[in-house]
């Protein structure tokens, strides 16, 4: 595990990108571009997961007040069901708990029903609901699934 540099933006952008094919069915773009990448390293991390293979894995983090947020879990395509998303997952947590955060929130698209399932299985609880921003246009009816998790 390693956190991201500059030099990683293209090579970030094609796994995020590979890892969420599964959303063309909901939506007609890539998930992230290069410029995206680099606007979400202005704000947070993202911390990667790399093997003999090259790039497996990688998770953004960003420290908003006491909490932390988390997002664009991605496993590259043939990693995924290896646990290396529960890996990541633990990163992210470890990486806020050194922050000093009080816990940590998540958003999912609700046409990937088996997100929460996973989620849950990780400790995390919805904790409500909100529309999909206006830039993003849905082919079928859904929004964001809210999820948050308590240190203790």
């Amino acid at each position: 595990m390693r956190t991201a540099l500059l030099s990683d933006v293209d090579a970030l952008a094609e796994l995020i990108n590979d890892a969420f094919q599964v959303e063309k069915v909901f939506f007609d773009r890539d998930r992230v571009n290069a410029e995206k990448v680099r606007e979400f390293m202005r704000t947070g991390q993202f911390l990667l997961a790399e093997d003999s293979g090259g790039l497996a894995g990688c998770v953004y983090v960003e420290v908003r007040g006491d909490r932390g947020y988390v997002g664009l879990l991605s496993v590259e395509p043939l990693r995924q069901g290896t646990g290396l998303g529960r890996k990541l997952m633990d990163a992210a947590e470890d990486y806020f708990r050194a922050a000093g955060c009080r816990g940590l929130d998540l958003r999912v698209i609700s046409p990937r029903t088996p997100l929460p399932p996973f989620y849950s299985r990780l400790g995390y609880v919805e904790t409500g609901t909100a529309p999909f921003s206006a830039e993003l246009q849905c082919k079928v009816p859904g929004h964001y699934i809210i999820m948050s998790k308590e240190f203790v």
